[in-house]
């Protein structure tokens, strides 16, 4: 279409090549082409002069509207290359997502008032590709994926209960006195109920007997504050407790494991402004976390 009106306007196949920096026989190919998918002659030629055919005329009316429209459509994007618009769909474990996302999203859509933000809270590998979503937050040992991503903080599982509970049943002296103890375990936790430290002699694990288990840290967290027992719970979720005395952290001569925070998105290339500008904003959150490391 290009071609072809670029040859109207010019007046020749010469001018119209010079017009889109394209050699005479690549213009004429073009317009060949053209004209042979359509079915009908849109030229006359003539060794003095080109007219259009009355089919030539309707179609290059239309032509000038639709390459109108590209050239709208490419300056829209160039005029919004960089800006956060649209809709972003993000996914996140849900107690990260309630206490320490949440607080965030008023700042970063205030910076971006054209977005549109999605959030869905989970405590479940989501697909991003088949659910069509835009980037997940994850806590995890993160294993080797296609995905790509950009770790924006660190937890560590903090074994704790009240000084209440403590006070009432008793310190531990040693980590393989939890196997005794009344606990409260997250479910979805990868090694289930066998706990792991690191201790002064290196690692240990203990297999403890849950009194509940939840796949929601908090309402094990809630128990632990109401002095029922101990939880393993990361130091995002438990660190306000710990900051308050409300929760001490039990045996701290021995550390569970450290979990990576992580923003996962498809892919790398050609990233969306919107989903770059969202990592940038969490990585700048997250670079001093309000947690205990």
């Amino acid at each position: 279409m290009q071609a072809f009106a670029a040859v109207v306007d010019s007046g020749s196949f010469v001018r119209g090549a010079d017009a889109l920096q394209l050699s005479k026989s690549v213009i004429s190919r073009l317009v060949a082409d053209l004209e042979a998918r359509l079915g009908v002659r849109l030229l006359q030629r003539t060794t003095r002069r080109l007219s259009l055919t009355p089919e030539g005329q309707v179609f290059l009316e239309r032509c000038r509207h639709l390459l109108a429209d590209v050239n709208d459509a490419e300056a829209e994007v160039t005029r919004h290359a960089g800006e956060v618009i649209g809709e972003l769909r993000v996914s996140a474990p849900v107690s990260f997502g309630l206490q320490q996302l949440a607080p965030l999203w008023p700042a970063f859509m205030a910076r971006h008032p054209q977005l549109l933000l999605d959030v869905t809270l989970a405590d479940r590998f989501v697909d991003l590709v088949d659910e069509g979503y835009d980037m997940a937050l994850r806590i995890a040992r993160l294993p080797a994926s296609s995905l790509v991503c950009r770790q924006l903080a660190s937890t560590r599982l903090v074994l704790c209960a009240s000084p209440q509970y403590l006070q009432q049943h008793g310190e531990l002296n040693h980590i393989d006195e939890l196997a005794g103890r009344t606990v409260f375990a997250y479910k979805l936790l990868s090694t289930g109920d066998q706990w792991h430290f690191t201790g002064p002699k290196g690692p240990v694990s203990v297999k403890v007997t849950p009194r509940m288990r939840s796949n929601s840290g908090d309402s094990c967290v809630q128990a632990a504050l109401q002095h029922q027992g101990l939880v393993l719970q990361p130091s995002f979720l438990v660190g306000e407790p710990l900051r308050l005395g409300r929760l001490v952290e039990v045996l701290p001569q021995y550390r569970s494991i450290e979990l990576g925070i992580y923003a996962v998105y498809p892919s790398r290339k050609q990233l969306a402004p919107k989903v770059r500008r969202l990592v940038d904003f969490l990585v700048e959150s997250f670079r001093t976390p309000a947690w205990p490391a």
